[in-house]
Order: structure tokens, then sequence, then C-alpha cells
């Protein structure tokens, strides 16, 4: 089964990786939610402004650490399996925040995972 994705600060400027990351996900038949504040589509993917309720193997970040603040709590109650800090997201204040809650993080590129099989 293929691990459900949040996708946090999707855009729809085809040149930004929030972009690309719902692309690949898509095209490698990943369930995907696009958030961002920007509404728009990628593919047939909505980007949502509207934040999700539902469950997710994984949530990968495309919001610099200072945008990620308002996000947190609401990243933590959804409880994800683990959450992917894409480069330039390196966030230790977050990532000790996490570890507290019991979800799993990594420092990667999504879109490098996906390339290689290891996502």
């Amino acid at each position: 089964m293929k691990k459900k994705t949040l996708v946090v600060g999707a855009s729809p400027k085809p040149d930004r990786y929030g972009f690309k990351a719902v692309e690949r996900l898509n095209r490698y038949d990943y369930p995907v939610y696009a958030f961002g504040i920007h509404s728009g589509l990628i593919g047939e993917t909505e980007i949502s402004s509207e934040w999700p309720t539902e469950e997710f193997d994984t949530v990968t970040l495309y919001l610099n650490p200072q945008l990620q603040q308002e996000y947190y709590e609401r990243i933590i109650a959804l409880k994800p399996k683990r959450v992917i800090f894409n480069p330039g997201t390196e966030n230790r204040a977050f990532q000790k925040m996490l570890a507290d809650n019991g979800i799993r993080f990594e420092e990667a590129c999504t879109l490098v995972l996906l390339s290689i099989g290891e996502y």
C-alpha cells in the first residue's frame, strides 16, 4: 500500500519544489494532499488552503523553519508516521518536538527518495 502524503508548502508555480513533489508523488501513484496558501492545480491535484483532518503516513515540508512554526501543533495532532525535512527546511526545535511526541523524522529530499525507490 502506498504511503498517503501531506505536502506542506505546495505551490502552483512549476519551478517550486512543493509543486514538483506533488507532481512526482502523483506520477508514482501515491495518494497526496497538497496544502498551500495559494490556490491552484498541480496536474489534477487541487492545492488546498484548508488544513486536513485525515490520517497521513508522511508529511513532507517545503516551508522554511520560521514559517513552519504555525503548523507545529497541527502536524503533531495529525500523528503522521514520519515527517520529511527537505533541504532548507531543517529545524532542530521542531524535530525535538516531533521526537518528544513519538513521530519519526528525517532530513532528506522527497524527490530523491522517490527516484531511488526509498520513499
